[in-house]
Parts: structure tokens; sequence; C-alpha cells
């Protein structure tokens, strides 16, 4: 029979804003990329198999694990087993930094260390670079070292082992005596080697560093350890050289099981980013948000005015979608590297980034000549483009239709840009032109927008159904919160769309995209309704679905983009950025609705 795979939920995330790495339970890297979150994998078991490269440190007999968790408030992970009569700790982290400046390499450094009786331990370091038959293996200064056309990984351990990739080696880790592993990252530059002791070293001064960062947080945040987690997660998953933020650091991990709803998400939405600039915002971290701000200037300028559904880390063009031949996570297939939703034509996407601009100026932070010129741009479009179908914030591969939130979200781009305008120079014929549209498009979503037999906005002009990104509605400022109008929908939302009693929700009406098998409930519109019932009035039932939804991340305090109703399992690429995202809007929502007569909440 079959191994079952690792469960997605299962896995810690480390990283360095440069790439990340996904790691089991049991001491096994299952997932990295390297050099960066969109390049091949250097270990890619988790939807390659075991042909695909791995790296373990852990118990070499079976064992029991004791804890696992991130140190204070740090990116640190820290996993306890009991082994042998004694306790094994593992303590692992990918170095960042160095004085404030990003390390030339990416740096791993992994300790083992035991209590109470020795332990024996094993180690399988197995990288699969990208070119594997042009790897070149060699030893310098005890480094196991690795070389793959421009990308090269070292390796070196203290005390020393006799490392062969591929190969197991078992060692005996005595109290007092830890075995400290250091893995270096470089492309098309020189390695950096490191002294395991000096890397240890480097790794306390990193987590000093993420405590202060976390210790920067505003402080009246209800809930915060989870908010917290949910930020420092989204600081891992930003692409420092660029400002840019990944949408998670993998691909296909799958939304069902066995199934092909498999993508790859290894890129950045300019969707999510936006949502990255209110997000840290709203927790005091201003220098975040100016980073994700920038790097939407920087990323749209080539294909301005349109803005691509998504681009790559550095503002490129996605590559054209293409399948490995791998047997992928539980045999879900295909394994795909790009994303063919970058060629979709997205109008909600407009909205989101007019309204970060907003609420960027409106934070005190003035906008740039240039940036104003790309938002006066992206207006243009939307006021000439507006009345076009499109493919819908869900990317369903199928016939662009008049969804209701893209043309809300089009509302919202021109509503922004006239508020924007009162700051910016902008001549008459211009902001004549924005002020009609919006108000055409308003006219036309109430009179199409909405199903007659309910009194809530619908899914699309003339469908009898919702869709969850209408949960969206109280935040625009299209309609007044309290409106029947928006009750209806989030009534209806709950109710039809329910994957359960506390809060979770399907995304749109299950069998409704076109593809084979169903997937699960869609995590960033669960907290989207914490949201939603905090601004109409309904802040209990807000606390009451946000607790609920904590009790469903991992240990860790980490999230897939959905989730298996019945079973809790995380589904889909994980961590997701714009899950955690969420998570922080609703408890901000909660904080700024405290104090309004709906109860003490947290």
């Amino acid at each position: 029979m079959p191994i079952p795979p690792v469960p997605i939920g299962d896995y810690g995330l480390l990283g360095d804003t440069r790439t990340a790495l996904l790691v089991s339970g049991s001491g096994s890297i299952d997932w990295m990329c390297a050099p960066a979150f969109d390049s091949p994998p250097v270990f890619g078991r988790l939807v390659g198999g075991p042909g695909a490269g791995s790296f373990r440190v852990g118990p070499a007999r079976p064992s029991t694990l004791v804890s696992r968790r991130y140190r204070g408030d740090s990116a640190t992970l820290e996993t306890v087993w009991a082994a042998d009569g004694g306790r094994l700790t593992l303590t692992e982290a990918m170095v960042a930094e160095v004085s404030g400046r990003l390390l030339p390499t990416s740096l791993l450094v992994r300790r083992l260390a035991a209590e109470g009786q020795p332990v024996e331990v094993e180690v399988h370091y197995d990288p699969r670079p990208a070119r594997p038959r042009e790897c070149r293996w060699s030893r310098r200064n005890g480094h196991l070292v690795c070389e793959s056309g421009p990308l090269a990984l070292s390796l070196r351990c203290e005390p020393t082992l006799q490392l062969e990739p591929g190969t197991p080696v078992r060692a005996v880790v005595a109290p007092g005596r830890p075995l400290t592993l250091v893995l270096g990252v470089a492309y098309g530059e020189p390695l950096v080697y490191v002294d395991p002791a000096a890397a240890w070293e480097l790794v306390a001064a990193d987590e000093a560093r993420w405590e202060a960062w976390a210790a920067e947080i505003v402080s009246d945040l209800p809930f915060r350890p989870a908010v917290v987690r949910s930020l420092l997660t989204l600081r891992l998953l930003t692409y420092s050289p660029s400002g840019a933020p990944v949408a998670a650091p993998t691909t296909s991990l799958p939304e069902n099981p066995g199934g092909v709803r498999n993508w790859d998400y290894r890129f950045t939405w300019p969707r999510d980013a936006s949502i990255g600039v209110a997000t840290f915002l709203g927790v005091g971290k201003t220098r975040e948000a100016g980073s994700f701000l920038s790097w939407l200037l920087h990323a749209s300028r080539l294909a301005r005015p349109r803005l691509p559904a998504l681009l790559t880390l550095m503002g490129r063009t996605v590559p054209r979608e293409r399948e490995l031949a791998w047997p992928g996570y539980a045999g879900s297939t295909p394994v795909r590297l790009g994303n063919l939703a970058a060629e979709q034509h997205q109008l909600d996407g407009y909205g989101w980034v007019l309204d970060a601009a907003w609420v960027f100026e409106k934070g005190g932070h003035r906008l740039y000549s240039e940036t104003w010129r790309a938002m006066r741009a992206f207006a243009d479009l939307v006021a000439a483009r507006w009345r076009e179908p499109d493919a819908g914030i869900w990317e369903v591969r199928g016939s662009p239709a008049h969804h209701v939130h893209s043309k809300l979200m089009g509302w919202l781009a021109l509503d922004r840009a006239l508020r924007l305008a009162e700051r910016h120079r902008v001549s008459r014929g211009r902001r004549r032109r924005w002020e009609q549209a919006r108000a055409a498009l308003a006219a036309e979503v109430r009179e199409r927008g909405v199903d007659a037999a309910t009194g809530s906005y619908a899914r699309a002009y003339g469908a009898d159904d919702v869709d969850a990104a209408l949960l969206m509605l109280p935040l625009l400022g299209f309609d007044d919160p309290a409106s029947p109008r928006v009750r209806a929908t989030i009534d209806r939302i709950r109710s039809e769309l329910s994957a359960g009693d506390d809060g979770l929700v399907y995304r749109y009406p299950p069998g409704r995209d076109g593809l084979p098998g169903t997937e699960g409930a869609f995590l960033p519109c669960s907290f989207w309704l914490v949201q939603a019932l905090a601004l109409t009035g309904r802040r209990d039932e807000a606390v009451a679905v946000f607790s609920s939804l904590l009790e469903r991340s991992t240990p860790l305090g980490l999230y897939a983009e959905e989730l298996d109703p019945e079973t809790g399992e995380q589904l889909g690429n994980f961590p997701q950025a714009l899950t955690h995202a969420a998570l922080v809007q609703a408890a901000l929502a909660l904080r700024d609705t405290a104090g309004t007569g709906q109860g003490r909440g947290a």
C-alpha cells in the first residue's frame, strides 16, 4: 500500500524573505525552492515524490512528537520528540539579515540537542537541483558542495559527519553535545561559508530581530497572538529584493486531494499586494505598506494601463502554464508551473489597487507623482471598460461574465480615484468622465445586480445565486451597511454557502466552476464574514465566528487557502498569504467596532 502523505497542516514554515521551506513534524524538509520563491525546487518531495528530494534530520527510531512551536514572536521553529528514553529537540531557522542587511546567500541552520539520554539520530540530505545531472559534488573546508549551473549549495555539520547525498547517515547526539547543520544557498555568486558555531549565533540574533519587529505592532489588537503570527507569516512571504508578496510558497497543493484543482501560487497578485497595504497600515507597519505600494508601481509599469491579474516577484509576465510529470500530492495531478490566470481580465484588481492608494494617502503618506499617474491610468481604463464581462475574482476558467463583485470593485476604483483627485491635480474632463462612469456603474449594479426574489445582491447579472466575495460590501461605501440589501446578502451567503455552523463558507455554490470534483471552505471568505458581521452591527456574532476560525488553524498558527469542513484538513497551497491578511483585517474590524454596544468581544 502507498504511504499516505503528510497532512498539509503538519508542515511548518521557515523563510528568509527570499524563499521559504516547509518542514514536517518528522523533521523532513519536503519543499524548498532556490534561490527564490518562484525558482525550481531543490527539495520537492511534497508534490514530486521521493525522487524530487528532501532533507530530514530527526530521531533514527520510532519516536513520539512531544511539542512543536515557534519560539516567541519569531521565525525560529522548535520541535521536541521523546526518543530512546530521552528527549530530542530540533531548533531551526533561516537567517534573513545581519546588521540590517540581507545576507548574500540563504542560510538554513538546524540544530539537534538531546536531554536525559543520548539519542540516535538520522540525517538524510538529498537535494535535487534543477539540473541534477549537471550537479558537481565536491568537499571544501568541511562543506559538502553541490554546483548545478548558477545554483550552488553547501552543507556542513558539527561534529563532522561523513555525509553523502541521498544516503541516510546515523549518529548519536549526547546531552550537552548538539549536532548543528548549516545549509548555504547561492545563485550566480560565490558561496559564503559559515562555521556552524557562528551560524548558531546568527540564529539568536535573527530571533531577537523578529521579536523586536513584532513588538512594534500596535498593542490594541484583539486576539493579538494569532494576529502577530499571521503578520510574521505575511512578512516571511514577502520577497525582500522587490517588496512583492508571494501568494503562497508552493505549487499544486490540491483543493481537492486526488483531483485536478492544483495551481501554482508562487507569484504576486496585485489584489493581494493591495490588501497587504491596508493590513500593514492598520497595525502600524508603514514601511511594509509602502514597500508593497512601491512594488505595485514598479510591477505595473510595462503593462499600464492594463493591470495583469498576477505578475512574477520582479514584476514580469508570469510564464505560460506547463505541467510536470510528477505524481503530485496524494496523487493530485497535474503538477503545474506557471499560471494561466495571468492572461485573464479581472476588473476587481483595479478597485483593490486604487483603494490601497487611497488608504495609504488617507493615513498621512503622500503619493509620489508617478504613483498618481499610474492610478489615473487605472481609473481611465475602468471608466472605459467597466461594461465588459470579466473572469471575476475566482479566476474561473470559463466564459467571462458580469460578476457583481467585479462591478462593485470597478465602482470602488472610480470612487477612490475621485477622492484622490481632491488632493492631486487632474483635468476637469477626466474628473467628469470618472464621475459619469461611477454613476452609470452604480445605477447598473442596482438595476441588474440585485436578485428581486431575495432582495440581495447576486453573484452575476441575472444569476439566482450569491458569491462570498460580496461580503466586501460593508467596506466599500457603495451601500449603507445597515441597508436591507446588504444584510440580506450577508444572511444569504451564511445560509446558501455555509460549510458548517462555525462560520466556514464556500466562495461560490459548489459545482459552478466547470471543474470536476469539489473544493473546501474558502478561508479568506470566512474571515471576510467576520468583517461583514462586525461592520453591520453584529459584533457578538463576529467574535464568535472569529474565535471558531482561530481553532481551525494548524498547531503552529498557519492556514492554507481552504479547509475540509468535515475533517478539518488544510487544503490548497500553504501557507496562504490572503488567508492570513484576511485574518488580520478581521481582527482590525473587531478592534474598530469595540464599544459599539455589541458585546465585550475579546
